[in-house]
């Protein structure tokens, strides 16, 4: 989801699913630039929610096509 403003600028946005539960938050909070390398992407989601970046190691970030990231546990099958 890219959301616009009442400029009609885009905003990045960073979909994370954590512990059951989804957030979006828009690039722009987290204070990075615009292609940060996924562990900067994830230590800067986890000082944001407040949890230790330990919570967030093993998780995958997923760059879209429309500019969105999202932050996801690593899918296990089988």
């Amino acid at each position: 989801m890219v959301r616009t403003d009442e400029r009609n600028a885009r905003t990045t946005l960073i979909h994370v699913r954590f512990n059951g539960r989804s957030f979006d938050l828009p690039m722009g909070d987290l204070d990075l630039g615009p292609e940060p390398r996924d562990m900067d992407l994830k230590a800067a989601v986890a000082r944001y929610m407040d949890v230790p970046l330990r919570e967030l190691n093993d998780y995958v970030v997923d760059r879209h096509e429309t500019g969105n990231w999202t932050i996801r546990p690593e899918a296990v099958f089988g």
